[in-house]
């Protein structure tokens, strides 16, 4: 038996997380002490593991609640799952990695690296893959139909909006000298919004938070910075800007 104090010290959260967890019906103690206090088993320590893992896929607590309450919910299915899911993106990483020690060998002059290499591990489906992700903070339904719209487009159209789309960081690339908020800058907001029109129409607010997860996700983070320094943290200021210039 783990007491409350010695089952969040391991699992890296606070005795007020676990007690909150009671209050909420996700993860109930083994056993309640006379004195009050709560004492946990190793079954109540793998939900636990559960919990967080869904919680690193910025699952809603009330969405993990759904999900671990059915009974037919088994938790070595479940880990199973979760393991794809990190073999997934364990190759990602390494593929971005890959490409980033790359492209630092072709700015020391070492080696040449062809456009297409340079964009390595950014390709336009990944990063649709993380932009639906965002999406689904807003409505699932706008996923839906974004899948549906591209889907619907011929390979042809397809190969033209992704290049369209490696353009608009290729421009944003070129007039970072000149500051997000510049004219030049805010150009290449508006036509990296316009390319945005293929997939769904994004309101300004949700224009403001993918600039701000850009920066927040190190996924996103890392395929920007592998592309140039900074353009993250730039992308970021120059669609803020954008925002507040379209209220």
């Amino acid at each position: 038996m783990y007491t409350v104090k010695q089952l969040a010290s391991s699992a890296g959260v606070t005795p007020r997380t676990l007690r909150f967890y009671d209050e909420i019906g996700l993860l109930s103690p083994a056993q309640v002490g006379e004195n009050g206090y709560r004492y946990y088993d190793e079954e109540a320590a793998l939900r636990l593991q559960q919990i967080l893992l869904y919680r690193r896929m910025e699952l809603p607590l009330e969405d993990i609640k759904q999900i671990m309450g059915r009974r037919d919910f088994d938790i070595l299915a479940a880990l199973e799952v979760h393991r794809l899911e990190l073999l997934k993106k364990i190759g990602q990483l390494e593929t971005i990695k890959r490409t980033v020690d790359e492209t630092i060998q072709h700015m020391k002059g070492k080696s040449l690296m062809t456009i297409n290499e340079l964009f390595s591990g950014f390709s336009e489906e990944q990063q649709a893959e993380y932009e639906k992700e965002a999406m689904q903070t807003y409505d699932p339904e706008i996923v839906k139909a974004s899948n549906a719209k591209w889907k619907a487009m011929s390979k042809q159209e397809q190969q033209r909006i992704l290049e369209e789309s490696k353009q608009v960081y290729l421009d944003m690339i070129a007039v970072m000298p000149k500051g997000p908020a510049s004219a030049e800058a805010q150009a290449c907001v508006e036509h990296w919004r316009k390319n945005m029109d293929h997939f769904w129409t994004p309101k300004p607010e949700q224009l403001a938070y993918f600039g701000d997860l850009y920066n927040n996700d190190p996924r996103f983070k890392a395929n920007f910075e592998k592309m140039q320094p900074g353009l993250a943290e730039f992308m970021r200021e120059a669609i803020r800007e954008y925002v507040i210039q379209q209220k």
